[in-house]
């Protein structure tokens, strides 16, 4: 992998591979408990918060003009499931992903949310080795590098960047279609690791909801919200929805962010 560090203790860089099915295989295996077998979930948790910090700090530095808003949203992009998603994608993460036989077949190994959950126990693991420098040094190479260049030109020529809750509101208004509205259809996960179903659908002047539009997920109802509005986005042609018709609506269709589980925060 292309981490620029060589590990003193390779075993966290192990642990930070391997996922938490291959943990629970083994442990029925040896006929004991999964929890006694190391899995990249703490890591993760860590390495969400190291890299939430690099990025805050390379930008603060970066962009003295931008306001707490601005800085806000670009690493919102840049550390975002999906962005940490390509970034695993980029360097191959997923072929030294440890999993159980059964995830193996599923395809689990190529699935977003596992990569970019794991691009981010992996960077719990550099900084557990090799402290904040080596977290730096990998993010301002693979995970910012051109994207902050990019982020700041749509930053400049006023696009949403990242407020899709927003983008997809003035779509909607623009075309006089309606308001969007947002449900949270389901909740799941251990109170720490909560996952959230929104769908958003369309309202109109009259009051009345439409088919779902698309349907997103999130570690919060916000986050949820907004992937679902950016789902929503990609699937509204702007000058074709018809303003008063909402049996034409697209339909939510299958979750997109349960089959592949995308990033997005």
């Amino acid at each position: 992998m292309a981490l620029g560090h060589t590990f003193a203790c390779p075993e966290v860089l192990v642990r930070a591979l391997t996922h938490r099915s291959l943990a629970r295989q083994i442990a029925h295996q040896n006929g004991g408990e999964s929890a006694a077998v190391p899995h990249n979930e703490r890591l993760e948790f860590l390495g969400d918060a190291v890299l939430n910090l690099v990025v805050a700090e390379a930008l603060f530095s970066l962009h003295p003009e931008w306001q707490e808003g601005e800085l806000t949203r670009v690493r919102a992009r840049l550390v975002s499931r999906q962005h940490m998603a390509q970034v695993a994608g980029a360097i191959g993460l997923g072929d030294y992903l440890r999993l159980s036989k059964n995830e193996e077949r599923s395809g689990l190994r190529r699935k977003s949310t596992v990569l970019s959950d794991s691009m981010e126990a992996v960077m719990g693991a550099l900084f557990l080795d090799g402290g904040l420098e080596p977290v730096r040094a990998f993010a301002r190479r693979r995970i910012m590098g051109e994207a902050v260049a990019e982020l700041a030109e749509q930053l400049r020529s006023g696009a949403a960047l990242g407020n899709y809750k927003s983008a997809l509101q003035e779509r909607l208004q623009a075309i006089h279609a309606g308001t969007p509205e947002y449900r949270v259809k389901s909740e799941s996960g251990p109170p720490h690791r909560r996952q959230f179903v929104v769908e958003v659908r369309l309202k109109t002047a009259a009051g009345v909801s439409g088919e779902p539009l698309a349907s997103g997920w999130g570690r919060t109802k916000k986050r949820a919200e907004q992937d679902a509005a950016r789902r929503a986005l990609d699937r509204l042609p702007a000058s074709e929805l018809p303003a008063k018709s909402e049996a034409n609506l697209p339909a939510g269709g299958a979750l997109e962010g349960k089959q592949e589980e995308s990033a997005s925060p």
